[in-house]
C-alpha cells in the first residue's frame, strides 16, 4: 500500500500554528479541528483527534452517533437478533426443550409470539446506552458539541444554525466535513405514512405490517426483508438488475436466494416498479410491475440507496468541490480541493457508505491533520458484513471479478453442512469460498478474495481480511491452528485445501 505524508503543519493543542495563539476572546469559537456531522465519520475523527491532543468541536444536527446509531446498523441488527431469537426458539423442540408461549403478540411462528412493541423498546434501550455512552466519550475527551446545523464558509469557518435559529461561527485550522447520508425514494414512492417507509420509517414501528413490498435487493433490503420474514410478515423483494446482493460472490448469492426461497421471501429479479395505488380505507396499497402485473401489499419499504446529506453544506467560494451525485470529491487521502478540509464517510465520493470505512477514513484524515504518514483506505479489500440470515461477510475480488482482472485462479469452497459446530448448532446453510491467484507452476499464490455465507460469519471475517489486505498466500494462512470444534475451521479447511493437502475439503 502506498504511504502518503501531508504538508499540512502540525497544529497545537489551543488550534493555532507553532508559535501562534488564538485571538483574544474566541477560546471558545477556535478549535484545531471542527466536524461537520456526528456519525460514524465525525464521530471516529473527533475522538482520534482528540486523543492526539487536538482541540475538537462536533457540529451536530440531531444526536451524535448518526444514522448508524439512531436509524441505520444498530438498530436493523437489533431486529434482526429479534428475529434470531424468535428462530432459535421456534426450533427449540429439535434440542428436547421446551418453551411456553410468551405474551400474545400480533406474529405468530409456530408456537412463537413477538411482540414487537416489547422489540422496539429493546432497540430503544439498547441505543440510548449506547448514545449516552458515545456522549461520555466525547465530553472524556473535551470535545465540545454544537447543536444545529453545519455550514462550511470561505475561511476554515463554520456556520452552526442552532436551535431557535441562533447562529455561532466556528473556525477550524482543518475542517472534516462528514454529513452524512439520507436514504434515497424513487418517482411515486415518496414516504406516505406507515404505508410507504425508508429504513427511518421502518426501525420506528411498534407492529409489522402482515405483507410488505421491499423495493430493492441490495444489502439493506435483503436484511430488512429477512428480518420480516421471520418475524411474520409476507415478504416480496423487487430488484431492477438479474440478481440481488450484486456485488456479492455469486455462489454466496445462490446461498441466501436459497434460504430465502425456503423460507417464503418471493424474490422477483429484473423486476421494473411502475407505481402503486393505496387503498381507499388506507388499509394497503396496489403495487404495479413489469408491464401490468400487481401485487396487494400492507407496506412497501423504498430500500434503493443513499444520497448524500450535501444540501446547504457548502457556501459558495469554499473550494470544495461536489460531484454530478453531490458527494464531495476527495482524493485518496481524504483531502478536498480545499487546503485543510476533509470529507468522510457516507458524503465522500467513490467510498461504499459503510460505518466501519467511515471510521478508518476519520484516522486517514486525522492523520493528515497531524501531519503524519497516511496509508489511504484501500476500498477494493475493505471488509463487508450483511446480517441477513444466512449472514454474508467478504473483502477483496470475487472470482468473476478476479478472472475479468486477468488473474489465473484457484478456488476452494468448503460447505458448512461439513462443520461440527454449525451441525450442534442447527445452522448450516452456506460456505466459506477462497479466491486465490494460481502461479505459473500452478501451485497457489496469495489470496485474492474471502466470501463467507453462513452462521455468525460477520464474526469471523477478520481472518480472511486480514489475509486478503496481508496479500497472504494460502500457504502461510493455512498453518494458523483453528479451534474445534468452530465455525472458523470452514476457513481454516478452506486455506488448507488450496494447499493441495486439504484434510475435509478435496
Amino acid at each position: 500500500m502506498t504511504e502518503v505524508v501531508s504538508t499540512v503543519p502540525k497544529v497545537t493543542g489551543d488550534g493555532s500554528a507553532p508559535g501562534e495563539s488564538r485571538p483574544e476572546g474566541e477560546e471558545d469559537r477556535t478549535f484545531d479541528v471542527v466536524v461537520v456531522g456526528g456519525g460514524p465519520g465525525g464521530y471516529a475523527a473527533a475522538l482520534y483527534g482528540a486523543s492526539a491532543g487536538l482541540s475538537v468541536a462536533i457540529v451536530e444536527l440531531d444526536k451524535v452517533g448518526g444514522t448508524c446509531l439512531h436509524r441505520g446498523c444498530v438498530p436493523a441488527k437489533e431486529f434482526l437478533e429479534t428475529a434470531t431469537v424468535s428462530r432459535t426458539v421456534g426450533n427449540a423442540a429439535a434440542f428436547g426443550v421446551g418453551a411456553s408461549s410468551g405474551p400474545v403478540g400480533d406474529q405468530h411462528r409456530g408456537r412463537v409470539s413477538v411482540d414487537f412493541a416489547v422489540s422496539q423498546a429493546r432497540k430503544d434501550q439498547v441505543v440510548d446506552q449506547l448514545f449516552h455512552g458515545l456522549e461520555g466519550l466525547l465530553k472524556g475527551r473535551n470535545v465540545v458539541t454544537f447543536p444545529g446545523r453545519g455550514r462550511l464558509l470561505r475561511g476554515h469557518q463554520v456556520e452552526v444554525v442552532g436551535p431557535g435559529g441562533t447562529t455561532t461561527v466556528l473556525t477550524g485550522t482543518s475542517i472534516v466535513l462528514a454529513a452524512g447520508s439520507v436514504p434515497k425514494t424513487i418517482p411515486g414512492f415518496e414516504v406516505r405514512g406507515r404505508l410507504v417507509m425508508t429504513s427511518d420509517e421502518v426501525l420506528d414501528l411498534d407492529e409489522l405490517p402482515a405483507s410488505v413490498a421491499v423495493i430493492g435487493g441490495g444489502a439493506i433490503g435483503c436484511e430488512f426483508a429477512s428480518f420480516l420474514s421471520d418475524l411474520g410478515s409476507a415478504v416480496t423483494i423487487f430488484e431492477a438488475l438479474d440478481t440481488i446482493l450484486a456485488g456479492c460472490d455469486e455462489d454466496v448469492v445462490r446461498a441466501v436466494s436459497r434460504s430465502f426461497r425456503k423460507r417464503g421471501i418471493d424474490v422477483k429479479t429484473g423486476s421494473r416498479i411502475e407505481g402503486h395505488t393505496p387503498d381507499p380505507s388506507g388499509s394497503g396499497t396496489v403495487i404495479a410491475y413489469d408491464g401490468g402485473e400487481k401485487l396487494a401489499v400492507d407496506a412497501a419499504v423504498v430500500s434503493v440507496g443513499r444520497r448524500p446529506r450535501t444540501e446547504g453544506l457548502l457556501a459558495s467560494g469554499t473550494g470544495v468541490e461536489l460531484d454530478d451525485q453531490g458527494f464531495v470529491v476527495v482524493d485518496e487521502v481524504m483531502r478536498t480541493g480545499a487546503d485543510g478540509v476533509y470529507a468522510v464517510g457516507d458524503v465522500a465520493a467513490g467510498t461504499p457508505q459503510l460505518a466501519h470505512v467511515g471510521f478508518a477514513e476519520a484516522i486517514v484524515a486525522i492523520k493528515g491533520v497531524l501531519g503524519e504518514p497516511v496509508v489511504p483506505v484501500a476500498y477494493d479489500r475493505v471488509p463487508w458484513a450483511i446480517y441477513c440470515h444466512p449472514e454474508v461477510a467478504f473483502a477483496g475480488l470475487t472470482e468473476l471479478q478476479a478472472r475479468d482482472a486477468g488473474f489465473e485462479v484457484i478456488v476452494k469452497k468448503d460447505p458448512f453442512g461439513g462443520n461440527s459446530r454449525a451441525r450442534i448448532i442447527g445452522d448450516t446453510d452456506g460456505l466459506v469460498k477462497v479466491v486465490a491467484e494460481r502461479r505459473p507452476d500452478g501451485t497457489t499464490g496469495r489470496v485474492l478474495g474471502v466470501h463467507m455465507v453462513g452462521p455468525w460469519v460477520t464474526e469471523q471475517l477478520g481472518a480472511g481480511y486480514l489475509a486478503v489486505n496481508w496479500e497472504a498466500t494460502a500457504e502461510e494462512v493455512a498453518q494458523y491452528i483453528q479451534p474445534h470444534p468452530s465455525l472458523s475451521e470452514s476457513f481454516g479447511e478452506t486455506m488448507l485445501a488450496l494447499t493441495g493437502r486439504g484434510l475435509h475439503v478435496g
